[in-house]
């Protein structure tokens, strides 16, 4: 696991001066310029209430994402499912939580062409979180005055690549930028560090280590930035 900063010293990164202020993207337009598979209109939204915690534990599951910094992992290389009970509390304590929702219809099978099924009348249907089906999410985790981590930014397989996961990646840090805070960090797995250099991340320049404790055995492990994993002695009791 590897820590990622991003923004010091109350200034933002060029990538994130100009933010679309609309909540409902059409992105083939931006997808063609960027040379990326087309995207079906989405909707995100900022509001925790619009998120469904077994919705969300769905989509994890759909992205073998995991919560866990140390997941559990079937022999088939599937992660151990969220307790939805857990998250259900760590959406209530996140202060930052970005959801996105597409037409169901669409979603159902797109690795080469935009499957526009559907009857028309639930193509009339507005988009919105409640016609709608949880395809993205992230959240960050904030003192709220100075400092805050970037967690679980996941889309679904099936969208990945057109760059909803910018956008959720741009409403987070914009969200916490107009609260004052600009010491931001990412935490990522070595596999998504090229994800968040490429929206403007970069090596913390402080040198900062993850330490994470596993509570297993008689060691803690110590993991850098997606270096090498050192062996510290365990913590003592008072």
């Amino acid at each position: 696991m590897a820590v990622v900063g991003s923004v010091h010293g109350g200034s933002l990164h060029p990538k994130f001066q100009t933010l679309p202020p609309a909540k409902i993207f059409n992105s083939q337009k931006r997808s063609t310029l960027h040379r990326r598979p087309p995207s079906p209109p989405i909707f995100i939204s900022t509001n925790l209430s619009d998120v469904n915690p077994i919705h969300l534990q769905n989509l994890y599951s759909s992205c073998n994402h995991s919560c866990h910094r140390f997941p559990n992992i079937s022999p088939d290389g599937r992660v151990e499912p969220v307790d939805v009970d857990k998250l259900r509390i760590a959406l209530s304590h996140s202060s930052v939580v970005v959801s996105v929702f597409a037409r169901p219809e669409t979603v159902a099978s797109l690795p080469e062409n935009l499957n526009t099924g559907g009857d028309w009348y639930r193509r009339m249907i507005p988009l919105t979180p409640f016609s709608g089906k949880l395809v993205g999410f992230g959240r960050a985790v904030s003192d709220n005055g100075l400092t805050a981590s970037i967690y679980d930014v996941m889309v679904i397989p099936s969208l990945q690549g057109r760059g909803i996961g910018r956008m959720i990646l741009q409403r987070i840090i914009r969200l916490l930028t107009n609260k004052g805070i600009y010491d931001i960090a990412a935490l990522c797995s070595d596999q998504e560090m090229g994800f968040f250099k490429a929206c403007g991340f970069g090596d913390d320049i402080l040198g900062s280590t993850t330490m994470m404790y596993t509570r297993s055995g008689n060691h803690i492990m110590v993991k850098t930035a997606g270096r090498k994993v050192l062996m510290v002695p365990p913590l003592r009791k008072p």
